[in-house]
C-alpha cells in the first residue's frame, strides 16, 4: 500500500480574506495547490517534470467540504496525500489549524494524464509516474 503524504504551513494573508477577515472560499484551492506541488516534488514529478515527460495533467474534478473558516493571520497546515495513481492522480487534502489541530477543510482533486502532442486522454498513468513512485517508496 502506497502511503505518500506531505504537509505545508501557510499563514492566511490579508489579501485572501473578506471584510469579515475570513479566507474567501476560492482560496482553499490555492492552498490545496501549494500542498499538491510539495507532494509531487516528493516523487520528482512536479509541473516541470510533467511537462518534460510529454504529459499534461489537468484537474478534472475537485471537491471541498468546509468545516470551519480560516481567518486572517491564522497559520494552517495543509496535508496532501496521494490516494490513487494507477489510472489518475487522486490527491486528498486536509486543512487544520496549526496550533489547536482543529480541522477546517477537507477535500480531494483528480488529475488525468493527457498526451501533450496529441491531446489524447491516457487511460492509465504514464510509466514515469509508476517508476518515480517505486523509487521513492522503495526506501
Amino acid at each position: 500500500m502506497l502511503n505518500l503524504t506531505t504537509t505545508v504551513e501557510i499563514e492566511i494573508p490579508f489579501h485572501d480574506v473578506d471584510a469579515m477577515e475570513v479566507a474567501w472560499h476560492g482560496h482553499y484551492l490555492k492552498y490545496f495547490e501549494l500542498a499538491r506541488c510539495a507532494l509531487l516534488r516528493k516523487f520528482n514529478y512536479d509541473y516541470p517534470q510533467m511537462q518534460a515527460s510529454g504529459y499534461l495533467w489537468p484537474i478534472v474534478e475537485c471537491h471541498l467540504r468546509y468545516v470551519r473558516p480560516a481567518i486572517y493571520g491564522q497559520t494552517i497546515r495543509v496535508q496532501a496525500s496521494l490516494l490513487e495513481y494507477e489510472n489518475r492522480l487522486k490527491i486528498g487534502y486536509e486543512i487544520r489549524d496549526a496550533i489547536n489541530n482543529q480541522r477546517l477543510t477537507k477535500g480531494y482533486t483528480i488529475m488525468v494524464a493527457v498526451h501533450a502532442a496529441t491531446r489524447t486522454l491516457q487511460l492509465t498513468s504514464p510509466t514515469i509516474v509508476t517508476n518515480n513512485l517505486e523509487q521513492v517508496c522503495a526506501y
